[in-house]
């Protein structure tokens, strides 16, 4: 096993270095539970760029990994599972910021990703944006049988009640940066060729202004591991490769090593893709990473924390005390 520290200071993140690990072969891997209930969550930050108004614009990227009580009924976290056992199944949330600017004005958006730990399996996605021309928000429910929810726009006619056909073996792309992780054992062998029902992701389906519905993807695992170098370090990472029927690809490497987190993806859109069907290709290098209970970091001298995932950090007129991570 072989650890390098790569320096950020190079990219203005003011980060002194960030520890990167890799390996030649796997041992034995944690247990899940044991991993993933300890009181934390995982927080990973990203160098992240994306195409929009046919321009390429640099912003920032977090995703957030934590398991939480969650209501089968009411698709909501639970404050008290002991209270009602029976409607109570644990999950696994994923809540994916993006931020960018364009010219004058930012974008702020989330996508909020919850499965069922058990076999991560997506039960409800919930998407956000909020830039200077208004606010748009969107909830989907899924099961086997239907999937239903509620667009609200601020654009005239695209505000809308959402039902979709149930998809036993559909994928949702938000779910990719879950599922390809192989949290409880590798999603595909390698070498091996999975063809699914996809549901474009919400903030692809936002900045192109597409309708919801089923399309069709070939999720590939590439027969080799790759070293790769990003900010964070260099990774020997598992490739999946994943090709969508409207021209899209998507390149996803895995760190090989669990927790595996995704030290690198992007997407891209066909040689044959129109102007509406670029906007929203995007790329992400992983920066830094961190296991914290972050919703008590939340004192001014707090975004000193931010060092860890190699992001910018905001002015703070004192420092805070350590928390026990």
């Amino acid at each position: 096993m072989k650890i390098s520290l790569i320096p950020l200071s190079a990219l203005c993140f003011g980060v002194l270095a960030v520890a990167a690990v890799t390996s030649t072969g796997r041992g034995a891997e944690p247990d899940f539970s044991s991993f993933w209930h300890d009181g934390r969550a995982e927080l990973d930050g990203y160098l992240w760029s994306v195409s929009r108004y046919g321009q390429r614009r640099s912003g920032e990227c977090v995703m957030i990994y934590v398991t939480e009580p969650f209501s089968e009924s009411k698709r909501v976290k639970v404050d008290d599972a002991a209270r009602d056992p029976a409607d109570t199944f644990d999950a696994l949330k994923l809540n994916l910021v993006r931020d960018f600017q364009t010219g004058i004005y930012d974008y702020n958006t989330m996508t909020s990703v919850f499965c069922r730990s058990e076999d991560f399996a997506a039960v409800k996605i919930s998407f956000s944006s909020a830039e200077w021309c208004g606010h748009v928000y969107e909830e989907l429910r899924l099961d086997p049988r239907r999937g239903s929810g509620q667009l609200f726009s601020y654009f005239q006619g695209e505000s809308s009640t959402i039902t979709l056909d149930g998809k036993p073996a559909g994928i949702s792309e938000d779910n990719l940066f879950i599922l390809l992780r192989g949290l409880r054992g590798d999603y595909l062998r390698p070498g091996q060729t999975r063809s699914v029902p996809f549901l474009p992701g919400a903030f692809h389906r936002r900045l192109t202004h597409s309708p919801i519905r089923w399309r069709s993807a070939e999720i590939e695992r590439l027969a080799e591991l790759q070293t790769v170098e990003v900010p964070a370090g260099e990774f020997l990472t598992i490739v999946y490769v994943v090709r969508t029927d409207d021209g899209r690809e998507g390149r996803f490497f895995i760190e090989d090593d669990y927790p595996h987190r995704i030290v690198r993806w992007t997407w891209e859109a066909g040689s044959s893709g129109s102007r509406r069907g670029r906007e929203a290709s995007e790329t992400g290098q992983l920066t830094g990473t961190a296991r914290l209970k972050y919703w008590q970091l939340n004192d001014n001298g707090d975004e000193r924390y931010l060092d860890r995932l190699g992001l910018r950090q905001a002015t703070s007129p004192q420092s805070g005390p350590d928390v026990d991570e």
